[in-house]
């Protein structure tokens, strides 16, 4: 099992969606946060301790930032938990450009980026013996994409591609890659669409209770969080 406790931890999109239980929740595990998102202050209204950076982390560069201020406040980085997104709705071939532009810039290449700034400190975290992990929070559409969210579900999609292939490289520098893929959650994201208007959805999740299904998840070494480990 993994230890949480002393871990060094970065938290991306801290302030809200699933962001924020996770981040309570690895604050009380006794993780060592680092936690980003654009809104500086809801990040300190999070009420936790950790290093907080306001970042954007859709504009290139930024990532290599914000893996320099986590290795810069805690000597190492043990993990990363990419817990930002944007979602939109609407008929495909209705969705502007800057739209798709901000889903997968955010949704898509965010993660990735920030991955590739921090692998060279999880290497050195596995190399002193310890078990770092990543984790992408995909989402449901990534397993079953939905009409009327064509462009959010292939965002998703295409960072559960990257996920699957990424995990299987990774694994040689012993670093563990987890792709959660929950089902529709109370986190607000819905309501706060880029695009388009919100559909009716059924009652989503308990956000605090995918948080520890994801936090639990680390703990054990899982490798895989397919939406029917929410259930």
């Amino acid at each position: 099992m993994s230890d949480i406790a002393g871990a060094s931890v970065l938290v991306a999109g801290a302030s809200g969606g699933l962001g924020a239980p996770l981040t309570r929740q690895l604050a009380a595990a006794g993780a060592l946060l680092t936690i980003t998102s654009r809104d500086g202050a809801r990040l300190s209204d999070l009420g936790v301790d950790g290093v907080c950076v306001p970042a954007d982390l859709r504009r290139a560069g930024v990532a290599d930032t914000v893996v320099e201020r986590a290795v810069g406040a805690h000597g190492r980085l043990d993990g990363i938990v990419f817990a930002a997104g944007a979602v939109a709705f609407g008929p495909a071939a209705e969705t502007p450009d800057d739209i798709l532009i901000s889903l997968f810039t955010l949704n898509t290449l965010g993660p990735i980026r920030l991955l590739r700034a921090a692998r060279p400190h999880l290497q050195a975290s596995a190399a002193s013996g310890r078990a770092p992990f990543v984790v992408h929070i995909s989402a449901v559409v990534a397993e079953t994409p939905m009409p009327g969210m064509a462009a959010y579900s292939a965002s998703k999609a295409a960072l559960a591609a990257f996920d699957t292939a990424a995990a299987r490289e990774l694994r040689r520098d012993r670093i563990r890659l987890v792709d959660a893929r929950p089902p529709h959650t109370e986190t607000g994201l819905a309501d706060r669409p880029l695009h388009g208007s919100t559909p009716r959805l059924p009652t989503g999740l308990d956000p605090e209770a995918v948080a520890a299904r994801i936090l639990l998840a680390i703990e054990n070494d899982e490798t895989d969080l397919p939406s029917s480990a929410f259930t």
